[in-house]
């Protein structure tokens, strides 16, 4: 295989500039032509495809977001749209595709893939919520955004002696808070794996007060079922506590990747090159353990990782 693309697609995550760099320069070490295709599917099938070099990806590794930007397209969902990209493929003969992002990216690839070419997807996406992988690509960095937030909303609470929700992302998946909400001492932590008690949250708020705690901490990842706002409602009606709500949103996605993302992304970027050039046929790169490791792409859609009930119990435990 001489000529490769590398896009991103879908949410963006911190550390996907250290996997495009990645694909790009371990491309050229191999001498393979590499293209950054922009604006991921929709930009596919646009044609807005340029090639890289060593210095398209110079002083990127540290920076979040994503050069090659990012985009959902709703054309390419379509059979009409699936050909369109492949005759853009052909025309600018591009033999294989790293994809980077989430779950829908991936289904995106595996359309492609069941049309004749390679793609190997990396897990870029800050919810961790792609089974076949131990951990994706920006969750450390969200993890770490949420902690320093952590801090400084736990200052306030303090002085003023309230409870505090803080929402965070994770539709389907928990993570982000679980992690974020053991690490930072949360009091509760909700998820949408496990079920939602407000009897359980109120009853830790009143028998901390009870002892003399001046603040509370409530973890809420956004897929739990409770509203936001009314959660923070019924606390201050139970408990007769001060609540507030703070909504993290899009602050999880950006940032400077931390040591641990870039890390993770160039490895598998690496990786993804290496498959491509060996003329693999597609796979889902991941890390079990310390080893980076390929699923067949279309079995590791289908993996599926339980709930780390074990971390779940620990955070529920320190937070007495």
């Amino acid at each position: 295989m001489r000529k490769i693309g590398v896009l991103t697609s879908g949410g963006d995550a911190p550390g996907m500039n250290a996997a495009v760099r990645a694909v790009v320069r371990c491309g050229i070490d191999r001498g393979m032509e590499v293209y950054g295709i922009e604006r991921g599917y929709e930009g596919l099938i646009e044609g807005e495809i340029r090639e890289m070099t060593m210095s398209s990806v110079g002083d990127i590794l540290h920076r979040g977001g994503t050069i090659l930007r990012t985009a959902r397209s709703e054309r390419f969902k379509t059979e009409a749209g699936q050909k369109h990209a492949m005759n853009v493929l052909e025309a600018f003969g591009i033999e294989g595709i790293v994809v980077i992002g989430g779950d829908g990216s991936f289904r995106g690839g595996l359309e492609l893939s069941k049309r004749g070419v390679p793609v190997m997807g990396i897990p870029g996406t800050i919810d961790n919520d792609l089974g076949y992988t131990d951990y994706t690509i920006g969750f450390d960095t969200a993890v770490n955004t949420v902690l320093s937030a952590v801090t400084n909303i736990r200052d306030t609470s303090s002085s003023h002696e309230r409870a505090t929700v803080i929402e965070v992302m994770g539709r389907h998946c928990g993570d982000i808070a679980l992690y974020a909400g053991l690490t930072g001492g949360a009091d509760n932590i909700l998820v949408p794996e496990m079920p939602f008690d407000i009897n359980k949250v109120c009853r830790k708020i009143i028998q901390g007060k009870n002892r003399g705690k001046l603040h509370d901490i409530i973890m809420k990842a956004e897929g739990v079922e409770v509203d936001t706002q009314e959660l923070a409602q019924m606390i201050e009606e139970r408990t007769g506590k001060e609540t507030r709500v703070v909504i993290l949103a899009y602050l999880q996605r950006g940032g400077s990747p931390t040591a641990k993302d870039r890390m993770l992304a160039s490895r598998m970027g690496s990786k993804a090159v290496e498959l491509l050039y060996d003329d693999e046929e597609s796979r889902a790169i991941g890390i079990c353990g310390s080893e980076i490791c390929a699923y067949e792409l279309a079995e590791a859609l289908e993996m599926k990782r339980p709930f780390n009930t074990e971390l779940y119990e620990l955070a529920d435990i320190l937070s007495k």
